[in-house]
């Protein structure tokens, strides 16, 4: 199988969506209330922050923030070792050590986004919020990296 074009687009994608998971302020909002992996903050109707307290030291919500990290630096030394491998792999090697790293990435990110679906609702105040949009971003980066983890594994270096 050849795939035509190079594959770090979909990589900067997925590390991009990846970046903003982790540093995203919105996990669950709802009531007054915006919540992410580091800080619980309540709003007042206009918009404006009023409160906002680090966030708890939960066990799950330590793992959670543990993976979104490696996940991020699982992509990053993807990229990094796709440019080295670049120029040093032979003439129809293929990327096996970067496709690995980028599928990592793409399970770390699976995995904290499930902890935080299963464990959640024993930490926020309201029963009643919603997922945010770096929640949902999570569910879409997973795919995204995995898809171009499996992309690199079948890539082979053309000239």
């Amino acid at each position: 199988m050849q795939i035509q074009g190079p594959p770090y687009p979909l990589h900067v994608i997925s590390l991009f969506s990846i970046f903003l998971d982790g540093a995203g302020e919105q996990w669950m909002v709802g009531n007054g209330h915006a919540t992410d992996l580091w800080q619980n903050c309540s709003t007042s109707l206009m918009g404006s922050v009023q409160h906002c307290f680090s966030s708890s030291a939960n066990e799950w919500l330590q793992s959670v923030q543990a993976t979104m990290i490696l996940s991020i630096i699982f992509s990053v030394l993807s990229l990094f070792l796709f440019f080295c491998q670049l120029f040093t792999l032979t003439k129809g090697g293929r990327f096996y050590i970067t496709g690995v790293f980028q599928i990592l990435a793409g399970l770390c990110v699976m995995s904290a986004a499930s902890i935080y679906t299963v464990r959640h609702p024993e930490w926020h105040f309201n029963s009643d919020g919603s997922y945010g949009f770096a929640y949902i971003l999570a569910w879409v980066a997973f795919p995204l990296a995995l898809l171009s983890g499996v992309i690199y594994v079948i890539l082979r270096k053309r000239e």
